[in-house]
């Protein structure tokens, strides 16, 4: 290991067993705390703001900068409660966490389908509470630093759910749905050439397409939900009826189920935009020609 990655990792480790010391409330004050901190460092604030002046408009330059100082704290938050996923993931229902629409997940139970959702709020959360109804893979990208991705993979098994690298490709995927695991997907990011152009925000957003594509192959489901913090710190969880494909897997099918799901996403951010994960470049791939014309979803040229 690199030492800077094995310093970073003493870093990760002194910070979750410093959060596991704390009660969970006191730690979300620390993390918000951190958040703050990370603010005012200016950590990719500059693209947060372009973002969030392209997804709002019609706020007050004021009013950006007060939701983007939230957001940092909400990051600091969620931190924090890495330091005890499982220990929240196993916690009296209305305890931590609230959830609506959990009749829809245990409709699924026992069969194959795709838990989609974005950077919202604690998804690890989300995911891994899930797991308790029915067995949930979450398909994750290795971080660069190997101690401190084997740390998030401890936390994430602890808490009763299994991993899928991105670098094993999609069979490991297949396999899953095919044994009745749910497999948990974000999609909200920018896919660059791979994706297809769907509406966010108004705006044409290159979106991985991959949950829709194998939704339309495999016949599963897509499940989404998404979470959001209350005012007491506990999480609102909501779960929507799931989304069966419909025709083949052709492009047109793929943008459709892609534009839904993107939809369904905006829809949940629109709702409390300081829980979305604005420090990425989401609009950085420039549609191609035709989008601009027609305003209709189309794939990124190859």
């Amino acid at each position: 290991m690199r030492p800077s990655h094995a310093a970073e990792t003493l870093l990760a480790r002194a910070f979750l067993a410093g959060m596991r010391t704390l009660g969970w409330r006191r730690s979300l004050a620390a993390g918000a705390a951190l958040g703050s901190a990370v603010h005012a460092l200016g950590l990719r604030r500059s693209v947060a703001r372009a973002n969030l002046a392209l997804a709002f408009p019609e706020r007050s330059e004021r009013e950006r900068r007060a939701l983007l100082a939230a957001h940092y704290r909400e990051l600091g938050r969620v931190a924090a409660e890495y330091a005890r996923l499982p220990e929240l993931t196993r916690s009296p229902d209305e305890q931590v966490i609230r959830i609506d629409g959990i009749e829809h997940a245990h409709a699924l139970r026992g069969r194959g389908a795709i838990l989609l959702t974005g950077h919202l709020g604690n998804f690890e959360l989300l995911g891994a509470r899930l797991g308790r109804i029915n067995p949930v893979d979450f398909v994750v990208k290795p971080l660069s630093n190997p101690g401190v991705e084997a740390l998030l993979e401890r936390l994430r098994r602890d808490a009763g759910v299994g991993c899928i690298s991105t670098s094993g490709g999609v069979k490991q995927v297949f396999r899953a749905l095919r044994a009745g695991r749910w497999v948990a997907m974000l999609a909200d990011q920018d896919a660059r050439r791979h994706g297809v152009f769907v509406p966010f925000f108004g705006r044409p957003a290159s979106t991985p397409e991959g949950p829709a594509r194998i939704a339309l192959q495999t016949g599963v489901p897509l499940l989404f939900g998404a979470t959001h913090r209350l005012a007491d710190g506990r999480h609102q969880l909501f779960i929507d009826p799931p989304r069966w494909p419909e025709g083949p897997a052709d492009d047109a099918a793929v943008a459709a189920l892609t534009a839904w799901h993107t939809a369904r996403l905006e829809a949940r951010v629109r709702e409390a935009p300081e829980h979305w994960f604005w420090l990425h470049r989401r609009w950085k791939s420039a549609p191609p020609a035709p989008l601009s014309a027609t305003g209709e979803a189309v794939h990124a040229p190859v």
